[in-house]
Formats: C-alpha cells, sequence, structure tokens
C-alpha cells in the first residue's frame, strides 16, 4: 500500500501477519465510539459506503448525479475541524489504498479536516484520541 507522506498514518507500518479484514476492524471501532459517546461522535460518525461494485453503470451515474464521491474515506465525523478517516488492515500490506482515496484525504485535509489513514481499530481510535484533542483545543 501506498502511503501518502503528507497524510498522517495510525498504527504499526511494520506490522505483519494475520489479521482482521477491513470491515471487522472498522465494526469494533465504531461500536467503541457509539458506546463510549452515544449522543455526541457516536451519533454524528457515518460511514461512506461506495466501494459495494454491485451497481450497473446507470445506478453508478445516478448516485454520483446524488452526491457519490469516490474514494471517500470510510469513517467520517463532522466538527471543527472534521474527522475524514481512511480505515486499513493492521498489516497494511494486505490491503490497497486507490488513487481517488489519496485524492480524497488531500482535499479533505487541504479544506481544513484532521484526515488520516488507521491501520485497524487501535490506530482508528489513536487518531480519533487526537482528533479530540483538537476538538478540545
Amino acid at each position: 500500500m501506498k502511503i501518502p507522506p503528507t497524510i498522517p498514518l495510525y498504527g504499526d507500518p511494520n506490522w505483519r501477519g494475520k489479521c482482521p479484514r477491513e470491515t471487522v476492524e472498522q465494526v469494533s471501532f465504531v461500536n467503541k465510539i457509539r458506546m463510549d459517546y452515544p449522543d455526541t461522535w457516536g451519533r454524528l460518525l457515518v460511514h461512506i459506503r461506495n466501494e459495494d461494485g454491485s451497481a450497473s453503470a446507470r445506478q453508478v451515474n445516478r448516485l454520483k448525479m446524488e452526491g457519490l464521491t469516490t474514494g471517500a474515506s470510510d469513517i467520517q465525523i463532522p466538527g471543527n475541524p472534521g474527522f475524514v478517516c481512511e480505515m486499513k488492515r493492521l498489516d497494511h500490506t494486505q490491503s490497497t489504498i486507490s488513487d481517488d482515496q489519496v485524492k480524497y484525504l488531500i482535499a479533505a485535509q487541504d479544506a481544513g479536516a484532521f484526515a488520516c489513514i488507521a491501520l485497524g481499530a487501535v490506530g482508528a481510535w489513536t487518531a480519533f484520541e487526537d482528533w479530540l484533542t483538537v476538538q478540545n483545543g
């Protein structure tokens, strides 16, 4: 996985081995946020689901007209700044990052968002805690 140097990476990029799929890590992270912050960040957190791949060209075109953005990061939380996190597997060699995902992260960062890549739920939680310090500035 090619990791852009301008986007913060949370997690251990040297870790290798068998690890849960990205979706399992994401569920763990989302559940923890919703458990610890049920009325604030847990309520606001959204998962941008845009990697299904089963839609026809016509459906994709309609979805794009409705606001689907190719490469949109997995987890977003509105705030000042917003939290924009692309989740990857703990062993990042078992993940890929698309050019569109990188472009989205860079655009979010350029717009003032806290944009990052997280390796696993622990990496995402560390990123979230760093983001909270910016929120509570």
